[in-house]
């Protein structure tokens, strides 16, 4: 009984003890993305990490917590919903009429009609030009917090790339948003993005297929110089 009761103690200090951290190994060829000290501010300066201890000043999961991005570093989602319509027109006309008439008084009998002088004059111009647009962007990009303006206002940055079988896709994003206008699920419009700079390209077999060739464009541009 007695050797029961120093093993049943032996647990209870060994439960006791603290455990080492074990650091987890991650791929040479990973690199996290790094942020310049120039970039930290006040309201997103870094916190240093207690290993150790169940509470970390740098992230807290808590039932009650705000998870939107407000931070230099954190992430948020950009939903893509870019639509742009526009049409031009414009119609012309000009008309400009000038008669001058110069007669010559009659001296005696003699007829001089014939010595009267008329001119006339007229221009004409008639000129219609009409010009439509429509474009449709759609999708969702995930980017990163660059910089924590003095008003609260954030700066963000992120790029995509999507490599398909025929080619590669580039969308890049840049832009000011107010964490106002983040929703719950860390989530915002694009629309919502002041100075927004938003760049769509692609690369490879599709997009040359929409371009025309270097011949077209030759032939085309001195058959039709206008």
């Amino acid at each position: 009984m007695r050797g029961v009761n120093l093993a049943f103690a032996a647990l209870l200090l060994s439960g006791c003890a603290s455990t080492g951290v074990v650091s987890e190994s991650t791929p040479d060829n990973y690199q996290p993305p790094s942020v310049s000290s120039a970039q930290r501010s006040e309201r997103g300066e870094h916190l240093e990490q207690r290993h150790g201890s169940l509470y970390s000043d740098s992230y807290m999961f808590t039932l009650f917590a705000d998870k939107r991005a407000y931070r230099i570093g954190d992430i948020l989602t950009v939903v893509l919903n870019e639509r742009t319509l526009s049409s031009k027109s414009a119609d012309s006309s000009l008309d400009k009429n000038t008669q001058w008439d110069l007669g010559i008084p009659v001296a005696g009998t003699r007829d001089v009609s014939d010595l009267a002088l008329e001119v006339k004059s007229g221009v004409g111009f008639d000129g219609e030009s009409s010009a439509s647009q429509q474009n449709y962007l759609s999708g969702a990009i995930t980017v990163r917090v660059t910089d924590v303006l003095p008003n609260g206002a954030l700066s963000i940055m992120g790029r995509k790339q999507i490599r398909l079988n025929q080619g590669d896709e580039f969308i890049e994003l840049m832009g000011v948003v107010r964490p106002e206008d983040i929703d719950v699920a860390n989530r915002i419009s694009s629309q919502r993005i002041a100075d927004a700079k938003i760049s769509y390209e692609g690369r490879g077999t599709l997009a040359s297929a929409s371009e025309p060739g270097w011949l077209t464009s030759l032939v085309t541009r001195f058959l039709n110089p206008f």
